[in-house]
């Protein structure tokens, strides 16, 4: 007998005793999924089984049919698949729920091909926006722009000159604002460009429109608060769109990027508006306020040493006690670079974007003290550290980091997070396995930016990006990520497809070499991201005792043609055995 059997073997007996004692217990299932693709991603390869019986909001039993019905009772809900396939919640690797939902409330710029069409969009809604609200935008591409720029403040003064006014475009790096904007924050010809950012000028000195990097996050940041309604909205709107899609854990990897963010989430937290799990990360600027707000929500829920609290209002069935009706706080965020033209490289672009000159690299968004300084403050503590970077410097700042401190203050399971690590040279691949940090690629971005990337970094090292399967060999863990709405919709599915065809609009393959298996990418949505997260414990499985966060899908993607996973669809989305989603 081989040693994958022994273990089939082991695995059936475990399952089987497992309903027995369920049984023998007198449990009776809430809901026994029978006749479809019950896909568990347990293993390192496919393992299904015939049926999964959820009990409670967790998983009671996952094996056999003919067992899983013996957990049967009056009132058990009988749950045909069809021959639809059954996984777990997808995990949301990287993204921003509560500022998507705020973009939900804003002008859609997705797909503008000119600056007048962007005009008369941004037109259309201030029509609509209350007289003393800003009028935002959002989701444009300056290489699908006939002008091939960001607008200027005289364009958007076409809006309105007085009212304030920003657009920011699909990267959320870079936007431009108008004149009213910068006047009402007191920004003028005087004012010094941030640290990693800059206000573009013109010939004269004058605000041309332009803000890039942490500029605009300055210019963002004053944005008026949503309150009442609109903050509701904020939290039920996204969390809609993320169920839709099949996801049961979200994220909001980037409070603080509003100053109403901690607001906003203490209201869904108040209002128990969330249907789902949402793991935020602080932005490195406003950690403290979002550490001092979440000792206040804890204080006031009075979460207890067992989990408990007085006035917790949704229980959890694994008593997570991170969890405050839904929410919890689990890291901050750094960003060290910028996105495909401005990350910030150890040698020189290929081809400079159009407004750079000379031996462009990038560039650095903040310094090494300050990278340091958040890693002495939360590397012994449960935050984990998340960083944004793209370029193979940045991911040089952040590894130096993470092996002073570990020299430092020792070795701890502090999973540090590398977001986006898009382009990282074999050493530091080595380096990040032995550091333990965990990678998150943005892998939906190569259908829409591959080629610009193939552009401005060269094939070579385009070719090498998000290096999917050379991790996948080395045994290191890693999860996809949609960073909505910087990619324009929370869509798992289609990071699915992209990871395993990395294939660009027009059909080109970048980095052929680091496609990877459709089983592989669904571990990378399920399994990986649970351990990312450090909830591995409860999730991103199919096994007994996790809780039954679910997703039905239309098909299976391991049984249809490559190219044709993206167009599968969420039929259903549970989460602890409660249905958040259905599609009509």
């Amino acid at each position: 007998m081989t040693r994958n059997m022994w273990s089939v073997l082991c695995g059936a007996l475990l399952l089987a005793s497992a309903a027995i004692a369920a049984q023998a217990a007198g449990e009776q299932a809430d809901a026994i999924f029978i006749n479809g693709d019950i896909l568990t991603m347990a293993s390192t390869d496919p393992t299904y089984a015939e049926a999964l019986a959820v009990t409670d909001g967790k998983i009671a039993y996952v094996g056999t049919k003919d067992e899983a019905l013996k957990l049967k009772g009056d009132a058990t809900k009988l749950i045909d698949l069809h021959g639809h396939t059954l996984l777990p919640g997808f995990i949301d690797g990287h993204g921003h729920m509560i500022y998507y939902g705020k973009n939900m409330v804003d002008a859609d710029l997705v797909g503008v091909t000119s600056i007048p069409e962007l005009i008369e969009r941004m037109k259309a809604h201030a029509a609509k926006t209350a007289p003393g609200d800003w009028i935002v935008g959002f989701g444009y591409s300056v290489p699908m722009l006939k002008e091939n720029r960001h607008p200027t403040a005289a364009e958007l003064n076409e809006i309105s000159p007085d009212r304030p006014i920003m657009v920011v475009d699909n990267s959320g790096h870079n936007g431009a604002g108008n004149s009213g904007v910068f006047k009402i924050l007191g920004i003028d010809a005087s004012t010094k460009n941030p640290e990693g950012g800059s206000y573009a000028r013109n010939p004269d000195g004058s605000l041309a429109g332009p803000l890039e990097e942490t500029a605009l996050f300055a210019v963002r940041e004053q944005r008026p608060s949503f309150t009442g309604k609109l903050a509701d909205e904020v939290a039920i709107n996204g969390s809609k769109l993320w169920v839709s899609y099949g996801q049961t854990t979200a994220q909001e990897c980037g409070v603080g990027l509003g100053k109403d963010d901690i607001d906003i989430i203490r209201n869904a937290i108040d209002k128990k508006l969330l249907p789902i799990d949402l793991y935020l990360c602080a932005k490195d600027s406003t950690v403290n306020d979002v550490l001092a707000a979440s000792y206040a929500v804890a204080s006031e829920y009075d979460v207890n040493n067992e989990g408990a609290a007085t006035k917790l209002l949704a229980a959890r069935p694994d008593l997570d006690k991170r969890y405050i009706n839904r929410v919890r706080l689990g890291g901050i965020k750094l960003w060290l670079d910028g996105s495909i033209p401005t990350a910030w490289f150890s040698e020189a672009y290929t081809h400079n974007p159009p407004d750079k000159q000379g031996d462009y690299r990038g560039f650095q968004q903040v310094p090494d003290d300050y990278v340091n300084g958040a890693f002495d403050q939360f590397w012994k503590t449960g935050i984990q550290i998340n960083m944004h970077m793209n370029g193979d410097a940045a991911a040089e700042q952040a590894l130096k980091a993470v092996e002073r401190a570990e020299k430092l203050h020792g070795v701890h399971d502090s999973r540090p997070v590398f977001i986006h690590a898009t382009y990282m040279r074999p050493d530091q691949i080595e380096r990040m396995k032995k550091a333990g940090a965990f990678p998150t690629f943005t892998v939906g971005s190569l259908p829409l930016g591959g080629e610009a990337a193939v552009y401005f970094w060269g094939e070579k090292r385009a070719a090498a990006s998000m290096p999917m399967n050379t991790l996948e060999k080395m045994g290191i863990k890693f999860s996809l990520n949609h960073d909505a709405p910087i990619l324009p919709r929370p869509d798992v599915l289609a990071l699915v497809d992209a990871a395993v065809n990395r294939t660009t609009a027009t059909g080109q393959v970048v980095g052929p070499d680091e496609r990877i298996s459709p089983y592989v990418a669904l571990k990378a949505v399920t399994a990986y991201p649970a351990f990312q997260i450090k909830e591995e414990a409860t999730k991103g499985t199919l096994e007994q005792g996790k809780l039954a966060d679910l997703v039905i899908l239309e098909q299976n993607p391991l049984k249809v043609d490559p190219h044709a996973i993206k167009d599968i669809k969420v039929l259903e989305t549970i989460k602890e055995g409660n249905t958040v989603f259905v599609r009509e």
